[in-house]
């Protein structure tokens, strides 16, 4: 037998296996406490297709949007202010949601909003949720003036409102960008500005886990048998405190796109070149009480229903992962 059909012979089993692996990970899925609280409510399964079906419509967004919303060469004045379900008197264009002042399809705006307020809230969450699991992990394993000093700077930014905080930090920043990239950085900007101003909570949840968790006697073991700090907290300590993350990071996740849409709705999130759903709010509310109320009622409605499909998810997934809820 030639060396090629022994590496075929010997790779053989493992593909054969692997299907049978899946089935197994799948069957034990379906028999796990999650999916059976999962399909026994309807709120739940209600909420986790809505935002299926958002993310999945700003992920294609681009392929089955009318129009590009930030190309100027595709929009057309003579098309503004079309009303939805019907067709410009001008221009005889249709329009499903309608059109704004600048003749910008909402339905196609909206798809590239919700892309853009979903970019900064997964990514912003993200950035909280490692910089406040550090940190909190750090400070409830070593203790001491370590914990004093980030449980302190917690309780300071504790007694600001967090929009207050993230306009802040987005003040400062733009600040130190030149003028010419300010509109390139805006979205970078508001990543880090949400983000800072969301790690509290990850920082004081696992804080206090590990508290609890580094007195009990698998990390006592780990010590004796050699095993450092680090090496501690990342293999065996921080596994054990991911669950209250998780719901956090979900509940979040709604928290920032809001913040996101509060800030841009304020005119110092989103640049207009690249309107995300609170953009898209502020520029609405200027036609409100001139009759085109569409402009601002459907952007509205979309972070109305994926802000609460979001929250839903949230507060089902602390009941499941609550044994005391069970």
């Amino acid at each position: 037998m030639s060396d090629s059909a022994r590496e075929q012979a010997a790779q053989t089993p493992e593909i054969a296996a692997e299907p049978g692996w899946l089935k197994d990970k799948w069957a034990r899925f379906l028999d796990s406490d999650i999916y059976y609280s999962f399909k026994r409510s309807p709120v739940t399964i209600v909420a986790f297709t809505l935002v299926v079906l958002l993310m999945l419509g700003a992920l294609v967004g681009p392929w089955i949007a009318p129009q590009n919303p930030h190309d100027p060469a595709q929009l057309n004045l003579m098309d503004g202010f079309t009303a939805p379900f019907a067709e410009n008197q001008f221009t005889g264009n249709f329009y499903l949601l309608g059109t704004d002042d600048q003749g910008r399809d909402l339905f196609s705006a909206i798809l590239y909003g919700l892309r853009i307020s979903l970019i900064v809230g997964i990514v912003s969450v993200l950035f909280a949720g490692v910089l406040g699991v550090t940190l909190g992990l750090v400070a409830g394993f070593f203790g001491g003036w370590i914990d004093t000093l980030i449980m302190r700077i917690a309780d300071i930014q504790l007694t600001f409102p967090s929009i207050l905080i993230a306009m802040l930090i987005y003040g400062v920043a733009r600040g130190l960008v030149p003028v010419d990239m300010r509109d390139e950085a805006a979205i970078y900007i508001l990543i880090v500005s949400i983000g800072l101003s969301e790690w509290v909570q990850f920082a004081r949840t696992v804080r206090g886990a590990t508290l609890v968790e580094r007195e009990k006697e698998y990390v006592q073991a780990a010590r004796l048998i050699g095993l450092g700090r680090g090496p501690i907290m990342l293999r065996h300590v921080l596994p054990n405190v991911m669950g209250p993350v998780l719901v956090i990071a979900t509940i979040g996740l709604a928290l920032a796109i809001i913040a996101e849409a509060t800030l841009s709705f304020l005119g110092v999130g989103a640049p207009p070149t690249q309107p995300s759903l609170g953009t898209l709010i502020r520029i609405g509310q200027d036609f409100l009480f001139s009759g085109e109320w569409w402009i601002i009622l459907f952007p509205s409605m979309t972070l109305l229903v994926l802000a609460l499909s979001v929250n839903l998810l949230g507060d089902w997934l602390r009941d499941v992962l609550n044994p005391k809820l069970r």
